[in-house]
C-alpha cells in the first residue's frame, strides 16, 4: 500500500495534543509529528460542569492550528476524541457544535472503558513487552485527570478492569478546597488513595499474584523518560522507582522544572501520580514496574491501522472483552457451563443468518457477552432475573464497550427473560436509538431461541448445527436425551423468531451413532 498520513487528536483533561502517523505495508505505524498544548479542561470541568468561554475560545484556536497542520502534511483521514473533561460537561452537545463549526473538527466521546481499552492498545503498539508482560500477574494502572483504572491481566487474559475516582486534577482540586499547608498534601492524598484502593485489594487481588505494574500516564512517564531518546520506555524494579521517587520529593521544585520544562505548580501532579503509584505497589507487591510512554494518541493510531488492516494485532483484545464478562458472571455466581452452552447455540445461529440479519462481528461479539451475562441476576432475586441482570451489566463497566453497546448487551438480557418492549413503549422509558433497537430486537431473539434450547439448563446436546433453507431455519441437536422440555419452550420462543426475523425456526433431534 502507499504511504498513509493519519492524524489522532486527544482533547484530555489536562493537555491537548495531536499525533501525526505514517502508515505503510512495509514501515508499520510511523509516528513523525507531536503538537501539545496545556489546557486545563478538567479544572472547570470536574468543579463546574462547564467550560468558560475563555477556555473555549483556548480549544478552538488551538485545535484550529492543528488543522492547519493536518493540512500541511496531507492528512487523509483523522480521528478526535475527547476524554473525561469533555464527557462531564453538562452542555457538551453544545461546546462540540461549537468546534465543528469554527474548527472543522468533530470531536468524538469516549465513554471511561473506551477511552481505557484504547490506553491498554497504546502499550500493545509497543511491541513484544506487552505480550510478555501480561502472560504472567500484571496491574495495567492507567492515570488520569478525573480517575484511574486498574486492570489486571494474567495469562494474557484480562481479569478485571476498575475505575476509581482517583484522578490527579480531581485531587489537586481537592487538595486545594481544604486549605492545608502543602506539607500535609502527601499524606492527605495517600489516605484519600487507600480509601478506595483498600476495597480494591480485598475484592480483586486476593486470587492473583501480580509481579509486574504497567503505568499509563503523563506526569510519571515525564520525569522519568525526558532526556532520554524519542520512543523510548523505562522498566526497572519496583525498589528502584520507589528510590527515585524518593530523591524526585527531596529536589529543589525549581530544578525539576526546569529539566521537565513545565510550570513549577504542575509538579505537584506528578507528586500525587507518585503516590498514588507507590500504593498500588505496595498492596499489589509487584517487583518491577514499565513505564512505556505511551498516549491516547498512540492506542487511536494502534485501532485505526488495526481496523483498516494495516498491521496485524499483537493481542487479542476482544478475548479481554469476553473475559471481562465470564469474570462479572462469576462474581455474580453465573453458570459457566450454561453460559458457554448459549453462546455456542447463539454463534450457530446468527453465523447460519448473516444475510437475514444483516448485523456484523461486532453485534457477534454483543450477543456472546449477552450469552455469559445471562443470568446474573440469579445473584439478586429468582423472581426478577431480567430486570436484575440489567441493572448489574448497566452499573458494571466492562472495558471496551461504549454505553450504548453495555446499553444493548443489558437489554438482550432484559429481553431473554421477560416480554420484548416495542419501540414506541421502550423509549418512554429509555433513550434509544431505533438503530440499536433493531439490533436489541434481533439479538434477544436469537438468544431466547438458545435458551430454549437449553431449557433444563442440562446441557442435553453434543452438537447443533444451524442450516437456513429459504425461509426455514433448520437447528439439527445430536442427543440421545428427552428433549420433550425444550421442544416445548422451543415452540414457544420461535413465534417471536419468526416475527422479527420473518423464518422460522425448527428443531430436529439426530440420535447419536453409539
Amino acid at each position: 500500500m502507499a504511504v498513509k498520513t493519519f492524524a489522532a487528536i486527544d482533547v484530555g483533561s489536562y493537555e491537548l495534543s495531536m499525533k501525526i502517523f505514517s502508515f505503510s505495508a512495509g514501515a508499520g505505524i510511523k509516528d513523525i509529528d507531536h503538537l501539545r498544548h496545556r489546557i486545563e479542561l478538567g479544572t472547570e470541568t470536574y468543579t463546574m460542569g462547564k467550560l468558560s468561554v475563555e477556555k473555549v475560545d483556548e480549544l478552538c484556536r488551538v485545535l484550529s492550528e492543528f488543522a492547519d497542520v493536518m493540512r500541511s502534511y496531507k492528512v487523509s483521514d483523522y480521528v478526535a476524541y475527547g476524554t473525561s473533561a469533555i464527557r462531564e460537561m453538562k452542555n457538551r452537545k453544545i461546546i462540540l457544535d461549537q468546534i465543528a463549526m469554527r474548527t472543522g473538527i468533530r470531536i468524538e466521546v469516549l465513554s471511561n472503558s473506551e477511552q481505557r481499552f484504547l490506553d491498554c492498545k497504546s502499550v500493545a503498539f509497543k511491541g513484544d513487552r506487552f505480550r510478555k508482560l501480561v502472560a504472567k500477574g500484571t496491574a495495567v494502572v492507567d492515570i488520569g485527570g478525573g480517575s484511574i483504572q486498574i486492570s489486571l491481566f494474567d495469562k494474557d487474559t484480562l481479569i478485571t478492569s476498575q475505575n476509581l475516582r482517583l484522578g490527579i486534577l480531581r485531587l489537586r482540586e481537592e487538595l486545594g478546597a481544604m486549605y492545608i499547608k502543602p506539607s500535609a498534601y502527601a499524606e492527605i492524598i495517600s489516605e484519600s488513595a487507600d480509601s478506595q484502593l483498600e476495597p480494591f485489594e480485598k475484592l480483586y487481588l486476593k486470587d492473583v499474584k501480580i509481579e509486574n505494574l504497567i503505568v499509563i500516564d503523563e506526569y510519571i512517564s515525564r520525569a522519568l523518560l525526558t532526556g532520554r531518546r524519542k520512543g523510548a520506555d523505562c522498566y526497572i524494579e519496583a525498589r528502584r522507582y520507589l528510590e527515585g521517587m524518593q530523591d524526585f520529593f527531596n529536589t529543589p521544585a525549581s530544578e525539576h522544572a526546569k529539566r521537565l520544562q513545565m510550570p513549577e505548580e504542575s509538579l505537584l501532579l506528578v507528586h500525587i501520580s507518585a503516590i498514588l503509584v507507590r500504593n498500588i505497589l505496595r498492596d499489589t507487591g509487584a517487583k518491577h514496574i514499565w513505564i512505556p510512554g505511551v498516549s491516547l494518541a498512540d492506542g487511536i493510531a494502534y485501532e485505526y491501522a488495526e481496523k483498516n488492516r494495516i498491521i496485524q494485532p499483537v493481542h487479542n483484545f476482544e478475548k479481554d472483552i469476553l473475559g471481562c464478562a465470564q469474570n462479572i458472571s462469576k462474581r455474580y455466581m453465573g453458570s459457566k457451563t450454561r453460559g458457554e452452552t448459549l453462546e455456542t447455540i447463539s454463534v450457530a445461529i446468527f453465523d447460519a443468518m448473516k444475510k437475514q440479519h444483516g448485523l456484523k462481528k461486532r453485534e457477534r461479539l454483543l450477543l456472546r457477552l449477552a450469552a455469559f451475562l445471562h443470568d446474573c441476576g440469579k445473584y439478586i432475586t429468582l423472581m426478577n432475573v431480567g430486570e436484575a441482570s440489567y441493572e448489574i451489566i448497566m452499573s458494571t463497566e466492562i472495558i471496551g464497550l461504549s454505553h450504548n453497546e453495555r446499553m444493548i448487551v443489558a437489554s438482550i438480557v432484559r429481553y431473554t427473560y421477560g416480554r420484548f418492549f416495542y419501540y414506541d413503549e421502550l423509549v418512554k422509558e429509555r433513550s434509544l436509538d431505533p438503530a440499536s433497537y433493531l439490533v436489541i430486537a434481533k439479538l434477544a431473539a436469537i438468544l431466547k431461541l438458545a435458551a430454549a434450547l437449553d431449557k433444563s439448563h442440562k446441557e442435553k446436546f453434543k452438537n447443533i448445527s444451524a442450516t437456513l433453507r429459504g425461509n426455514v431455519l433448520n437447528l439439527t441437536v445430536d442427543t440421545d436425551d428427552d428433549i420433550t422440555l425444550e421442544k416445548g419452550s422451543f415452540d414457544d420462543k420461535a413465534a417471536f423468531f419468526e416475527e422479527i426475523f420473518s423464518i422460522t425456526p425448527l428443531i430436529k433431534k439426530k440420535k447419536s451413532q453409539k
